[in-house]
């Protein structure tokens, strides 16, 4: 008896990730801008605060300036966007940590 139905051999092939995947932070570039999120939703116990909003975007960016995601509008993401960039998020290098 096979482990294969019906004895036929298929390919598995892979189906690319849903929207909202994207790879591990495995260095932790990103773990501060996470953890401040983290605590902001935490402290107002679940609720879609303004200053959570902020620290969620920080930590997009984060994501973005450093290839763990593909950059993308705010717009598309649910944030407003930038007062110096309406279109597209900033793409320098993020140094300045929010809060810090």
């Amino acid at each position: 008896m096979s482990a294969n139905p019906g004895n036929k051999l298929q390919a598995l092939s892979p189906t690319p990730p849903e929207r909202g995947s994207f790879p591990l932070d495995h260095f932790g570039e990103c773990t501060k801008e996470m953890q401040d999120y983290l605590k902001c939703i935490k402290i107002t116990k679940g609720e879609n605060a303004h200053n959570c909003r902020l620290l969620a975007k920080n930590y997009l960016k984060c994501r973005m300036n450093n290839d763990l995601m593909d950059t993308d509008d705010w717009k598309h993401l649910g944030l407003p966007s930038d007062e110096n960039s309406p279109n597209a998020p900033n793409n320098e290098k993020v140094g300045k940590r929010f809060g810090n």
